[in-house]
């Protein structure tokens, strides 16, 4: 809490003088406490200290409670007395008291509430009195160093001439506090509040009762003796409390003498209590629902696709935000349709259903359209009582959030403002999920795009292959079977550094500049140079590795292979007995010199022989800094030896993948050739 100090001096006279600004708080009243100890004890006053905190108390509370306003003390001593000034900066008059005689009893009934606490002030002070200032006002109080000022330590709660409260008790009274923060706290501490003032005013009775809000209705919190019978000789004072709370202070007392004040001074003290409580609540109210916000937006960050997103919303809402929970998205014609719904009694889903597809201009489905349509909140009204909210993201309506009310009360604001947050973010969520489902369908059709649409079937030749793409890019790996001539086939697999659209720009050009060429009848090496030069000029410093063969069919069944290596991964040979062994002779790959080498390997596939081309997102798939590598291909391929290429093929692809659990890095394609003569 900052304090301000406007002036700290020594007086003429021997004194002292001291001057604080206080700020509008819960602590004011024991700050002022201290800075008039503080004064009592350098002066030598201290005869003087309980009158002084009592005195003292009683306005700075007064002041927060009523005035609102920060609050001007200030402590002057002298060698007879303190004299002490507690100024507000509110609008209007202080309330004024008709105080006559100390003997004189004064009708309590006739003083106003506000002023109620200043018959402390006259009874115990030497003098008192008010003071105006333009930006404030005030009461101050004189006390002097008389012997009839001094208290022992141990007094009778009330006095036997006046029959008022006793100084020590009063101390006492004030100076109850409370042990711990929380609700067992604030019970225990309105419970030995509420003893003290009945102790004090010689009650038969009490008790507080709280309303926080939360719809649990008004709570009795403390009680002494009896309760208090409803009838003219009982006090009743609301608790000075900002919504949501409410309550109030019952008393088994005639409302007359000092009964009255002192259940008025125990309930603004007990009221600046609850006010700290509601404060410390609404802070872990409000960390609560800024962690489930934080948690909300992880959840949906992490689904990227729009079914399961819009599945995800109702979940996150009932029951935390609502009894029942409904997402409706705009078709392309503007409709409305039920995405998903929930309901925390899951007997009442289908009636749910039910009221949602109701048609009619009183059905909710029309107040959705309301709300999605104007773009603002709207009520929903009987069965299902509730609101709605519009998703929008990025300026486009993607529909509504609907969420009914509590059981047994309505949403407060908080809760509103957390509901049209989690709309915010759960449209963000689902139009991310549709651009990413957008982009993986762009990724798939221009993918497909890029490979054959089917292998060529051939009798006594087998042609298979697998691809697996990866994420919402299209890749850079090939495939392609192209006929060359009479038995004749050329078997292409290629890879196209990097990813997405350039890359797939490259390996379409790639693909048809061989097809190209092919057709044209030229042979490998200047198919493989016109490969180069075209990536050279064209390619955007891409380059791509290349495994080109060519397959001629012999008439006694043996399939000639005439392979090229362009820095791709020797291919896998198996023989129709199950051993294997690598096969080619690396060479340069295309698009990164003017000028290439690429040796020539002849294989010979027997009848049963089968030849594996792959890319290196079969030997690069990892499993944590493991890599599944050549030899583990290797390894995997021989027990498939006797059987077909489609066979092989799709076993190769299960090892490959099921190898880690992780998502595959790279694409994957795999192309076998076998002789099945």
């Amino acid at each position: 809490m900052s304090v301000e100090t406007d002036a700290i001096s020594d007086t003429p006279a021997g004194g002292l003088l001291r001057r604080v600004r206080l700020p509008n708080d819960r602590r004011t009243p024991a700050a002022a406490r201290a800075l008039v100890r503080s004064v009592l004890e350098e002066s030598g006053l201290e005869t003087l200290l309980n009158e002084a905190l009592l005195l003292t108390t009683e306005l700075s509370t007064n002041a927060v409670v009523h005035a609102n306003t920060e609050l001007d003390i200030e402590v002057r001593s002298d060698t007879t007395g303190l004299t002490v000034t507690v100024t507000d900066f509110a609008p209007g008059p202080v309330e004024q008291l008709a105080v006559g005689p100390r003997n004189e009893t004064v009708d309590i009934g006739e003083v106003a509430e506000r002023g109620r606490g200043l018959l402390l002030v006259d009874h115990f002070a030497s003098r008192w009195g008010t003071v105006h200032e333009g930006t404030g006002k005030g009461v101050w109080f004189r006390l002097e160093r008389e012997p009839t000022s001094e208290v022992s330590s141990v007094v009778p709660a009330t006095s036997a001439e006046s029959g008022t409260p006793s100084l020590g008790a009063l101390t006492a009274l004030l100076h109850v506090h409370p042990e711990r923060q929380s609700e067992e706290g604030v019970a225990e501490f309105a419970a030995d509040l509420l003893a003290q003032l009945a102790r004090l005013t010689g009650a038969a009775g009490g008790l507080i009762r709280l309303d926080r809000g939360d719809g649990g209705g008004r709570q009795l919190l403390a009680r002494y003796g009896r309760a208090p019978r409803d009838d003219a000789d009982t006090i009743r004072v609301p608790l000075a409390v900002q919504r949501p709370y409410s309550g109030d202070l019952e008393l088994d007392a005639s409302p007359v003498g000092y009964a009255q004040p002192l259940a008025t001074l125990v309930a603004e003290r007990f009221s600046l209590h609850l006010e700290n409580d509601r404060l410390r609540r609404a802070d872990l109210r409000r960390q609560t629902w800024l962690t489930f916000l934080a948690e909300a937006s992880e959840l949906l960050a992490q689904s990227l696709d729009v079914n399961l997103t819009m599945a995800l919303i109702p979940q996150l809402v009932v029951p935390r935000l609502g009894q029942w929970c409904a997402v409706h998205t705009t078709d392309a014609w503007g409709r409305l349709q039920l995405a998903a719904a929930t309901h925390a009694d899951e007997g009442a889903l289908a009636q749910l259903h039910e009221i949602l597809a109701e048609t009619g201009p009183d059905s909710i489905l029309t107040r959705l359209e309301e709300a999605s349509r104007l773009g603002t909140q709207v009520m929903l009204g009987a069965p299902t009582e509730g609101f709605a909210v519009p998703l929008v993201a990025r300026g486009t309506r993607l529909g509504t959030l609907a969420v009914g009310r509590h059981h047994r009360l309505r949403h407060d604001a908080d809760e509103v403002a957390v509901l049209e947050d989690v709309a915010r973010r759960a449209a963000l969520a689902i139009d991310n999920a549709r651009i990413h489902d957008e982009r993986h369908k762009v990724a798939r059709t221009l993918q497909a795009s890029l490979l054959p649409p089917a292998l060529p079937r051939v009798e006594g030749i087998g042609f298979a292959a697998e691809y697996v793409p990866t994420g919402s890019e299209v890749g850079g790996d090939f495939y392609d079977v192209v006929p060359s001539g009479d038995d004749t086939w050329l078997v292409v697999v290629g890879d196209v550094s990097g990813k997405g659209v350039q890359a797939a720009t490259v390996t379409g050009l790639v693909r048809d500049v061989i097809r190209i060429l092919v057709d044209d009848g030229k042979p490998m090496t200047e198919i493989l140079c016109r490969v180069n030069r075209t990536l050279v000029q064209r390619g955007g410093g891409r380059y791509c590795t290349l495994a080109m063969a060519s397959v001629t069919r012999s008439p006694d069944n043996v399939l000639s292979v005439a392979l090229h290596l362009a820095g791709h991964d020797r291919a896998v040979l198996v023989h129709a007995d199950g051993k294997t062994s690598f096969v080619g002779e690396g060479g340069t790959a295309l698009g990164l010199l003017e000028s290439i080498t690429s040796p020539d390997v002849e294989v010979q596939l027997q009848p049963g022989d089968s030849l594996i081309f792959y890319t290196d997102g079969v030997t690069e798939r990892r499993r944590g800094r493991e890599l599944f590598g050549t030899a583990r291909l290797r390894d995997a391929a021989g027990p498939l030896a006797g059987y077909p290429a489609e066979v092989m093929a799709a076993r190769l692809r299960s090892t490959t993948i099921n190898f880690s659990v992780e998502e595959p890095r790279d694409d994957i394609a795999i192309l076998v050739l076998r002789n099945d003569a």
